[in-house]
């Protein structure tokens, strides 16, 4: 890289990390205008900034090109697979993200949080979409490989939570739901999952236990004050 590619690269990573992706763009693009091999970090964010603005082909085009110049760039992998999936060509979504993690597991020796993180959502929003079709098992397999690479991540177990439940493994749901409640005691979606459980299972006094310990924390949740309305209202 010349002094000047030097000096234009930094005032465009400048402007890119205080949001000012119009400027970091101009800079992006003067860049990669004569040096299409080369660059494969401002291909994926120029790629980053094309998908902000809802330029989906031409992030596609940019996260390709940062993966042609550098295919083992699992970030840009990361990033090709949510505008696949974004585009509907979720075969090619899939296979991509499947790659990168494969890449990952073999040649990263240190750890990385931002890319464990990013690979932990990308593994539950494919139990999100396994779930939506109804095929639980897979996508209590995806929440289970995202737990992996993050535990402490309440929010994803709870949505296995809700997976187990949907399965009809009620036991399974209780234990999910309470392990989301011991790594995050104000997470309200876990208390109000874990009472719901508890009233299908019959333990109305347990189910109201969880649903007032939502209201504690958030006295307005309306949802907690509808599910207590309900045992209210049949009981007689």
């Amino acid at each position: 890289m010349t002094p000047e590619q030097q000096e234009i690269h930094e005032k465009g990573r400048a402007y890119f990390e205080q949001g000012n992706l119009d400027a970091a763009e101009s800079c992006f693009r003067e860049l990669v205008k004569d040096n299409s091999d080369r660059f494969a970090d401002v291909y994926n964010k120029l790629g980053f900034i094309y998908h902000r603005k809802g330029l989906s082909e031409k992030a596609m085009s940019c996260f390709e090109k940062a993966l042609k110049i550098n295919p083992a760039y699992t970030e840009a992998a990361l990033n090709l697979s949510i505008v696949y999936n974004d585009l509907g060509r979720y075969d090619d979504a899939h296979k991509i993200f499947t790659t990168a993690v494969k890449t990952v597991s073999k040649t990263r020796l240190i750890k990385d949080p931002y890319i464990e993180g990013k690979l932990a959502n990308e593994h539950a929003r494919l139990g999100g979409q396994y779930n939506d079709l109804g095929r639980l098992k897979e996508a209590i397999t995806e929440y289970k490989k995202a737990l992996k690479l993050r535990p402490m991540f309440a929010d994803i177990m709870t949505q296995m939570g809700i997976a187990y439940r949907e399965s009809g493994d009620l036991e399974a749901a209780i234990k999910t739901f309470t392990k989301a409640q011991n790594i995050n005691p104000r997470y309200l979606p876990a208390l109000l999952h874990l009472g719901i459980i508890y009233y299908m299972r019959g333990f109305v006094d347990m189910a109201i236990r969880e649903w007032n310990k939502a209201l504690a924390i958030d006295p307005g949740n309306r949802d907690a004050r509808i599910y207590l309305s309900f045992v209210s209202n049949a009981r007689p």
